[in-house]
């Protein structure tokens, strides 16, 4: 079972491409109990006619007992100016949840939607010591996601062309892209572009959330389908190479923190932590972004 928390825009999104796809059963929880029925009552019809899958909707915690999946779409508001403006507010409503996810579905694999998504990964992990592994932040494929269309905008192809597009760190303006790693075909597309190119795709890519805002839209599709990719693949339990905000422990030199770094996960949740060589520049920047969510997990510590 798959049990999303939350029935915004983007809970009910991913609720939508699990159901629409026939993934698992799927419960929907929220405050206003009913909103989450009727959003399920909705989908329910969007169910394949050959699917035995069933979704329902409720503001009950104790449903959430045998989820193989949980997922967190939870907001307080929508943020503005910056994914850190509800920091407070959503770190309260993650330690709650936590420890109903403790007391009810304590070996489920958790996928934090929620921004600011590193630190409250790192909440919702240390809050009731889940195991580290059961615990993901979605957000580093999304900006993965942004950096492979930018690329493709810039060298003026498909988005099929480019490879390796790949975004470490903080989920807010000190994420880091890693052109080291990208490709146009088999060109490194660092050898395609100038000093200059490189800044403003980066300052693209960590500015893309606003570039939606300023067309009157959210982020929904792309996160929402990032994080159904996650839950496919436990549910199915096949290796899914993605990047996702992890617990790190010595990995690329930083510890006690939760960033963006590749991995593949399955039906155990993190598989592995992948290993890319990145360039010094990129070392140290994602050494100064793990700070950056480091300063901001203390200011939320009990």
């Amino acid at each position: 079972m798959i049990s999303i928390i939350g029935s915004g825009r983007v809970g009910s999104t991913i609720a939508f491409l699990c159901g629409s796809s026939g993934l698992d059963n799927i419960l929907l929880v929220n405050r206003d109990g009913k909103k989450a029925y009727g959003i399920a009552l909705d989908i329910s019809n969007a169910i394949p006619q050959t699917s035995p899958i069933s979704i329902t909707g409720t503001s009950d915690y104790t449903k959430i007992t045998g989820s193989d999946v949980i997922i967190i779409a939870v907001s307080a508001s929508m943020h503005v100016v910056s994914r850190t403006e509800l920091l407070h507010e959503h770190a309260s409503l993650i330690r709650e949840i936590s420890s109903k996810i403790k007391q009810h579905a304590p070996d489920s694999k958790i996928l934090v939607v929620t921004n600011p998504v590193d630190v409250l990964t790192y909440v919702m992990q240390k809050h009731e010591d889940l195991p580290p592994k059961n615990v993901l932040g979605i957000a580093s494929s999304l900006d993965s996601s942004r950096f492979r269309y930018i690329l493709a905008r810039e060298l003026k192809t498909n988005q099929s062309e480019i490879s390796g597009a790949l975004v470490m760190g903080e989920h807010d303006d000190s994420m880091v892209p890693i052109f080291s790693n990208a490709r146009f075909g088999s060109k490194k597309v660092g050898d395609l572009l100038t000093g200059e190119n490189m800044d403003r795709i980066k300052s693209d890519v960590r500015n893309y959330w606003k570039s939606l805002r300023d067309s009157h839209w959210y982020s929904v599709f792309g996160i929402a389908k990032n994080t159904f990719a996650v839950a496919e693949a436990i549910i199915k339990n096949h290796d899914l190479e993605t990047s996702a905000s992890v617990l790190l422990e010595g990995q690329y030199g930083v510890t006690d923190v939760c960033i963006g770094v590749p991995l593949i996960v399955n039906k155990d949740g993190i598989k592995q932590i992948r290993t890319v060589n990145l360039e010094k520049a990129e070392a140290e920047a994602l050494y100064i972004s793990s700070n950056r969510v480091k300063e901001n997990i203390r200011k939320v510590l009990p």
